[in-house]
């Protein structure tokens, strides 16, 4: 249902509003007990095709009211479409909307670890990665290499971020996820499933990580820390053995998600050679 709209302050914008306003974008689009109630954005055709793939219910849509370019199959004619004016794009963008669409979706119930963790063979566990662009890179990185879940520490950004959606390629909604709110206390569970825990670190006594052996069906969960201080020492502690990328020159590390994509890459051929 396509529906033409010529002022910023229509109602029907209400979800989209304050898109420019952290403060706001944080109250929307949140993680936490009532997430039934709660909403992300995407941004751009492929990115709201794939999240409307991975199981995400889709409530509204703004486009460019010149926009003539169809919709994605996926798309139904039940969903509202509000076709903009320019003034009203720039009130809820502050750009001009160049990447198609923004889009509203609901959210789902985070589930617990432990329901994500069945038949999974390679975890991505991310602890302190707050930075939307390195968590989108991270995660599709690990969607084409891999990764088939990934845990977040609660000082994490939100996965279903829009800036994460969009660097994702919105890659990173087919993967199920879950929040350890004790951390690294409550990595247990993982120790419970039989996951070889392995921490990505510059370190020098790191194992490197070409040596790397697996077997081809050991669950394996790989940590990342956040760009600069990586992980902390309670994490280091807590997991099986620390592997490193090993660098060339005076360059000491790279950024995380380069290192990871290098180090998922890695625990794939580490299952391959074995």
């Amino acid at each position: 249902m396509r529906h033409v709209i010529s002022d910023p302050e229509d109602p029907r914008l209400e979800i989209f509003q304050g898109l420019r306003d952290h403060v706001l974008r944080q109250r929307r689009e949140r993680d936490d007990d009532d997430t039934a109630s709660g909403y992300f954005i995407a941004e751009g055709d492929v990115v709201v095709e794939r999240a409307i793939r991975a199981g995400y219910r889709l409530q509204s849509i703004v486009i460019d009211g010149k926009r003539t370019k169809p919709f994605p199959d996926v798309i139904t004619d039940e969903v509202p479409v509000y076709a903009c004016e320019p003034n009203v794009l720039e009130r809820i963008t502050g750009y001009h909307l160049h990447r198609g669409a923004l889009a509203c979706f609901h959210r789902r119930p985070v589930p617990t670890a432990d329901e994500i963790l069945d038949g999974v063979r390679t975890l991505l566990v991310c602890e302190g990665v707050s930075n939307p662009t390195n968590m989108g890179v991270i995660l599709r990185c690990g969607a084409a290499l891999g990764v088939e879940a990934f845990v977040l520490d609660p000082t994490c950004c939100d996965p279903l971020y829009r800036r994460s959606g969009r660097v994702s390629m919105g890659e990173a909604f087919a993967l199920p996820y879950a929040r350890l709110e004790q951390f690294p206390d409550g990595l247990g569970v993982l120790r419970e499933r039989g996951f070889r825990m392995l921490a990505l670190t510059p370190e020098a006594d790191a194992t490197d990580i070409s040596e790397l052996q697996l077997g081809s069906s050991e669950p394996v969960a790989l940590f990342v820390g956040a760009e600069g201080p990586g992980l902390t020492a309670g994490t280091l502690e807590a997991v099986h053995e620390r592997v490193r990328i090993p660098m060339s020159g005076t360059v000491d590390s790279i950024n995380v998600g380069s290192a990871a994509a290098v180090a998922f890459f890695a625990v794939q051929q580490a299952r391959r050679n074995l």
